[in-house]
């Protein structure tokens, strides 16, 4: 009877685990696109090299993308895809970033070095992220709505959803309820995508980037350096095939001071039941490293959520 019911209760663990692995986090987000039209892109300079990346702050001052927001939030909420809210993650963001605002160095008094770049990738923290662009268009006293709205993967950036098209014409002055008109013809074959992206992911893993660097140090160590009898770069190439689902990764590029490991999949989930990241999934690989034969200093560089550097020789 004891045995029964544990097996009953592990049975349980395993189903919550495996809903929750089937859904991972969304957030609905105003497409670049319509970013720029509606003049809400910030200008950075990236090492002189003028960039603009999408402002949400002031983008959310639109009523009508807070509306579409809330409307798509509602839409994929009763279809079991709960979302977070941009609104609510931004306003949490810009309280740690005024907090972020206060430190500084008791040596030389400087403040933390940040761009708009890492403070956008800090907010979105989502798995997928759903990008809706819209344009409304009169005819007589009708309006209607031509829409496209697509899921990127956030660690890939690939599109794994999608759905676009133009709503009967209506009555309607509101632009939620055009959206909602419009969208639901093809909520349905939306979803199912999104839950065929999320049955790949619990099934082959997460798709992330690697890139192995060296140091030029003077150490005399590079990706050929021989540990054991076989040189360091098909020691890592085993541990990669012993750690990825399904020994999936590929890699790219190669020489004697760098390696590039894409497509690498990643469990979802490490051994003690925790979540599986990029700069989980690096750290671990640090790890065996640092053990013999090689007994080598790693530093990681975090490259967004779905790419990560480890540079060999020091930290």
């Amino acid at each position: 009877m004891k045995n029964k019911i544990m097996t009953i209760c592990l049975c349980l663990f395993s189903a919550a685990l495996f809903a929750q692995a089937k859904k991972p986090s969304l957030m609905v987000v105003p497409s670049d696109s319509w970013c720029t039209t509606n003049r809400v892109m910030e200008v950075y300079y990236n090492q002189g090299v003028e960039e603009y990346i999408p402002d949400y702050k002031l983008a959310l001052l639109h009523a009508d993308l807070m509306n579409v927001i809330s409307k798509i939030n509602i839409l994929m909420a009763d279809r079991g895809f709960p979302l977070k809210d941009l609104s609510a993650t931004m306003k949490s963001i810009n309280k740690v970033n005024a907090e972020n605002s206060q430190l500084t160095s008791k040596t030389s008094g400087a403040a933390l070095a940040e761009s708009p770049l890492d403070r956008i990738r800090r907010a979105a923290k989502s798995d997928i992220i759903l990008e809706v662009d819209w344009q409304v268009k009169s005819t007589g006293p009708k309006k209607s709505i031509t829409y496209n709205l697509r899921a990127l993967d956030a660690y890939t950036s690939k599109q794994v959803a999608g759905a676009q098209g133009t709503g009967a014409p209506s009555f309607s002055a509101e632009v939620a309820v055009l959206l909602e008109e419009a969208v639901l013809v093809n909520m349905d074959s939306f979803v199912n995508q999104l839950q065929a992206h999320f049955d790949d992911l619990l099934t082959n893993g997460r798709e992330v980037t690697l890139d192995l660097l060296v140091f030029d140090n003077g150490s005399g160590v590079d990706l050929e350096s021989e540990f054991g009898g076989s040189e360091l770069i098909e020691g890592i190439d085993n541990w990669m095939a012993q750690n990825t689902v399904n020994h999936r990764f590929n890699k790219s590029d190669a020489t004697e001071t760098m390696a590039l490991y894409e497509g690498v999949r990643i469990p979802l989930y490490k051994a003690n039941g925790m979540a599986q990241d990029t700069d989980g999934f690096a750290r671990e690989l640090r790890s065996f490293l640092k053990k013999a034969p090689y007994n080598l200093d790693v530093k990681i560089v975090n490259r967004g959520l779905g790419r990560a550097a480890l540079v060999i020789g020091e930290k």
